[in-house]
């Protein structure tokens, strides 16, 4: 029988070849102390990834490629299928981790937390907002409001090591395989976006914490752009029918669509006046 590892770092690539060096290397650095396994998910990458997990990191990963592209929720959900941490890690190809990760190992074993996520800062190392609140017809009419509006979460000066929060971003998600298995992992009809909000919303229906914790953090390089617009529309759609009930639910699909209307006008304008 195979010993159970304390941590599996789930990754998925697709295109991501220049990052790759920069995430693994910071793997290595900070999880010091950590009995951990690497499982990266290859989503039938076009560039020169596999070329370079094969001959760099063949005897650290356990590389699986996909012959399609399955997606975030998919790839994450075949990664940690093949693995056998006690707590699983969903970490982006394109994050460079700078601070020692054993703290969070001995915080996420307290029972009563569910998920943790750490402050995200961006490639020139500036503070990103990375959690906040569920969706709702008050926070959808502009999507600024579903992140948390203190000044410490606007500026990043936090007085506190942890905070408790609604969804954690999942460039970033640390969990407890058990409470993994038990609310069913991501939800893989979600290709990209919404599936670390729903899967924190599981996490709170079971009456655990998800937390975020301060004292560490990472760079992500990579995150949301115009041109992925349809896919984070769909997934609120996704996450509200699946969550939201009765009137509440019509009003938050209401607030959806005039904001996303809204921005349809602004990009039409944009392109006119160009």
């Amino acid at each position: 029988m195979i010993n159970q590892k304390e941590l599996s770092i789930i990754i998925v690539n697709y295109n991501g070849a220049k990052y790759l060096q920069g995430c693994l290397d910071s793997v290595k650095n900070t999880c010091n102390g950590i009995d951990y396994e690497i499982i990266i998910v290859d989503n039938n990458s076009s560039d020169n990834s596999l070329d370079i997990l094969k001959r760099k990191y063949a005897e650290e990963v356990c590389l699986i490629e996909s012959k399609e592209n399955l997606g975030f929720a998919g790839g994450n959900n075949l990664g940690v299928s093949k693995s056998n941490g006690k707590y699983i890690l969903l970490l982006n190809n394109d994050t460079i981790l700078l601070d020692k990760l054993e703290p969070l190992i001995k915080l996420i074993g307290d029972d009563e937390i569910g998920a943790i996520g750490i402050k995200m800062l961006g490639k020139q190392r500036e503070y990103r907002k990375s959690v906040g609140r569920f969706p709702s017809a008050f926070n959808l009419i502009k999507l600024s409001r579903l992140y948390y509006s203190s000044k410490s979460f606007k500026l990043g000066n936090f007085h506190k090591d942890s905070y408790t929060v609604d969804w954690i971003e999942g460039s970033f998600l640390l969990t407890r395989r058990q409470l993994w298995d038990k609310v069913g992992g991501l939800d893989d009809t979600f290709f990209m976006y919404g599936e670390d909000l729903d899967y924190c919303k599981k996490v709170s229906i079971q009456l655990k914490k998800c937390i975020y914790y301060t004292k560490c953090s990472y760079i992500h390089f990579g995150g949301y752009n115009a041109g992925r617009q349809k896919l984070l529309k769909k997934g609120f759609v996704k996450y509200l029918n699946k969550h939201a009930k009765g009137l509440g639910k019509v009003l938050a699909r209401i607030s959806l669509e005039i904001n996303f209307a809204f921005k349809n006008v602004k990009k039409l304008i944009t392109k006119v006046t160009i």
